[in-house]
């Protein structure tokens, strides 16, 4: 009975030999969280760090090889690290915030953060999301195991040499108190961005070695005071030192509430761990549960590595910024205004990159956290005046839309209705008709106008086309939650705003286009062209970002036939680039060109749904076919593995879902477009303990097409699936064929939902 329950979970397999048996690696084992990291200014193949973290952890640690400060904190083509840092950075552009490191320096004490940078090489690493160990080339050996809200530590020194560790203040300011007695580190830091005054992080680590020596220093000048048990302000650290060759274990745990609740924070979740591989092992029960949520069986090996290797990236952001009280109830110090709350808080997300497939995945999968979410989004927006759309971990106003609408949408349409949806459309109403003072998506730059004459013009605004469509989107995000709240107030006004992405199209060229004022359209138009009225990227790009009217998109273009030529254009056109406003080549541009498939630019936002688009126009087969090859030709489980930034687990979790057969076009309904299953048989465990098995019979390299669908057992056309039907639990089974079935999913009632018609 055991070895069948065994063998029907998928972790164990193969064939009697004599008494022994062949065992599958679990989940967690297949992640390389070194993915993405072999990343520069110029080229960014993820723009990642190997994060030893939890499931939406409030704190992650990584090895750093970048200077303090460096937004590029670790880059696999390094081979010196100079710290082991406290991280929470959600991309390269924006930096970080709360960080301090520890570094293990030997035979003499040095501080500098390049003198003490330590040679390595990545064949004695090993980074994985419950263990991080790397043997440094001076014969130091650093360990670290995560939980939420700290890091369980071992450095290794080599026998009969002198053993220091140097705490780094990183950038700002910074305090520490040492305390010889207890073994222990405590203080804070305060770096990053617009926080609120009083801002801090505390933290505590406790040490299982008693200290030889000791000190404080200063990161600017590399200033040391021998003996020195306090500092405080810019750049303020510590260093200690043990008896030669030691094995010393740190636990380290961090509050952004108080020191009481650092200490608080390291006893509830260090505190039963006697060793560093105790709480490996309870990390690792932790990622194998939640990598667990979706097996995934008949694929290769590769084809495993990068499926859980971008299902955990996919399970970092957003990050839980709450904390639990003496009493275990949540609570957090609010990075909006400054004060405790009690509930829950989520940050460091860029919503213009993760509400397309990020928060529908966790949508899926996690509802109950989901729910949290959506509803502290108006928590957040009651304390700061605003609705997020780029936290990190306060409101940073990045990118442009006011998408924090489309996940309220989205979470409603699902049946999540843990807030008041009259309270969030009048929190969107607000957003909609002011501009606030952070960065052009806190509030709606361009408003006035775009009210007014029903488009946003350029020149006056720069991305003024991208930004009137993704207007467009998020007024029907408002629109369609106000309809299922019967809110005729609301219906009203966004949706008489929700088709002004028709105001853009400029028809004798087929694209959409800058306009003035006065309704003239942008001269010597190039669609190849970058910037201007675009953002990061070009016309090719943005002529797809109508969300919510995809039939609508197809009466400009002129009906099916042209719109899917248009779509299969993308592909067969020139890589060519001209790099327009932005005077030269971005990290985009060149990624596009590198990937060879023509204007179709995965490595960005903009257009990672426009796959999809062909089961809208009667050619599914094209979205299959598609799918399966960005999914082939773009992705791995290594350095190089993404085709462009990673972004806060939004190119993850469109890998995810699309490997799923699975993908999220219009956030703000309750449907997933259908593509084409990576794998043979992938059962999602849901949250409500039920079970979504969605198999694909004859499924291979070559056999990416659907040839027929049934939905427990009957026969399904539809070019979707509900969120609804997949959280009731059932069977989603194709039959996969190397050909394209051409007369299935092709009824008008097969096509995804697109406002204008309510199909």
């Amino acid at each position: 009975m055991v070895l069948k329950r065994l063998l029907s979970t998928g972790f164990i397999v193969g064939t009697l030999a004599g008494t022994m048996f062949a065992q599958q690696r679990l989940p967690v084992q297949y992640v390389n969280t070194l993915q993405g990291t072999n990343s520069t200014h110029e080229l960014t193949r993820g723009n990642t760090y190997p994060t030893t973290a939890l499931p939406f952890g409030m704190h992650t640690w990584t090895a750093q090889t970048g200077r303090n400060g460096d937004g590029w904190k670790y880059q696999y083509a390094k081979n010196t690290i100079r710290g082991f840092q406290q991280a929470h950075q959600c991309s390269s552009w924006t930096n970080d915030y709360a960080v301090f490191s520890l570094m293990p320096v030997v035979d003499n004490l040095v501080v500098n953060e390049d003198d003490r940078a330590a040679v390595f090489r990545h064949e004695k690493e090993i980074a994985r999301p419950d263990y991080y160990r790397v043997a440094l080339e001076n014969g130091i050996t650093a360990e670290m195991a995560p939980t939420e809200r700290g890091v369980h530590q071992r450095f290794s020194f080599p026998e009969g040499h002198k053993s220091f560790l140097v705490l780094d203040g990183y950038t700002g300011l910074s305090g520490v108190e040492i305390h010889p007695a207890e073994n222990a580190i405590t203080g804070y830091v305060n770096n990053g961005r617009g926080f609120k005054k009083g801002w801090k992080s505390f933290f505590v680590i406790r040490f299982d070695h008693p200290f030889v020596a000791y000190g404080t220093w200063e990161n600017r000048t590399g200033s040391i005071s021998e003996g020195n048990r306090n500092a405080e302000g810019e750049g303020k650290g510590a260093y200690i030192r043990f008896a030669d060759g030691v094995k010393v274990q740190a636990k380290v745990a961090s509050s952004y509430i108080s020191p009481e609740q650092a200490i608080r924070n390291l006893e509830r979740e260090l505190g039963a761990s006697r060793t560093l591989e105790q709480t490996r092992e309870k990390a690792a029960n932790v990622w194998n549960d939640h990598l667990s949520r979706i097996l995934v069986e008949g694929g290769s090996e590769a084809d495993k590595a990068t499926f859980y290797s971008c299902f955990f990236r996919a399970s970092l952001f957003a990050r839980k910024f709450y904390e639990l009280d003496k009493d275990g109830n949540p609570c957090y110090f609010s990075p909006y205004d400054g004060t405790v709350h009690k509930g829950y808080l989520f940050t460091d997300t860029g919503f213009w990159d993760t509400f397309r497939a990020q928060f529908p995945l966790n949508a899926l999968l996690h509802p109950t956290m989901h729910g949290r979410y959506v509803s502290a989004l108006l928590d957040a927006q009651e304390q700061c005046g605003w609705l997020p759309s780029w936290s990190f971990p306060n409101e940073q106003g990045s990118m442009i839309g006011n998408h924090a609408i489309s996940l309220l949408a989205d979470a409603w349409a699902k049946g999540l209705h843990t807030f008041d949806p009259v309270r969030a459309l009048e929190a969107y109403d607000h957003e909609a008709n002011h501009k606030g003072p952070w960065g052009p998506a806190n509030g709606r730059d361009g408003y006035k106008e775009y009210n007014a004459l029903g488009y946003v013009p350029y020149p006056r605004y720069r991305e003024a086309t991208a930004k009137t469509l993704e207007y467009a989107y998020d007024d029907f995000c408002g629109y369609y939650l106000a309809k299922a709240a019967g809110n005729k107030k609301y219906m009203d006004l966004f949706g008489s705003r929700m088709f002004n992405y028709k105001h853009v199209f400029e028809p004798s060229r087929g694209f959409m286009l800058g306009k003035d004022e006065n309704g003239n359209w942008i001269r010597n138009f190039d669609p190849t062209e970058w910037g201007g009225p675009y953002t990061e990227g070009n016309a090719w790009h943005w002529i797809w970002s109508v969300f919510h009217d995809i039939s609508g998109l197809k009466h400009l273009l002129g009906g099916d036939q042209l719109f899917t030529a248009k779509l299969d254009s993308v592909f067969s056109v020139p890589n060519t680039v001209k790099t327009g406003t932005y005077g030269g080549l971005i990290h985009e541009m060149t990624e596009m060109v590198m990937a060879d498939m023509g204007q179709y630019a995965h490595g960005n936002q903009p257009i990672q749904h426009m796959v999809y688009l062909y089961n809208y126009a009667g050619e599914p087969w094209k979205t299959q076919y598609h799918a399966r090859e960005v999914m082939k030709r773009l992705y791995n489980a290594s350095e190089n593995g993404y085709p462009g930034d990673e972004d806060q687990g939004q190119t993850s979790s469109w890998y995810v879902l699309s490997a799923l057969g699975l993908y999220s076009v219009t956030p703000g309904t309750n449907e997933y477009v259908i593509g084409s299953p990576l794998f043979k048989k992938i059962t999602i465990k849901l949250e409500n303990g039920k079970q979504f098995v969605i198999e694909a019979s004859h499924n291979s390299e070559k056999n990416v097409y659907i040839n027929r669908a049934l939905l427990n057992g009957r026969n399904y056309t539809k070019n979707f699936i509900t969120y609804q039907d997949i959280i009731k639990g059932g069977r989603l089974s194709f039959d996969m064929s190397e050909r394209p079935n051409k007369h299935r999913g092709l009824d008008k009632n097969d096509q995804p939902f697109s406002v204008s018609t309510g199909k």
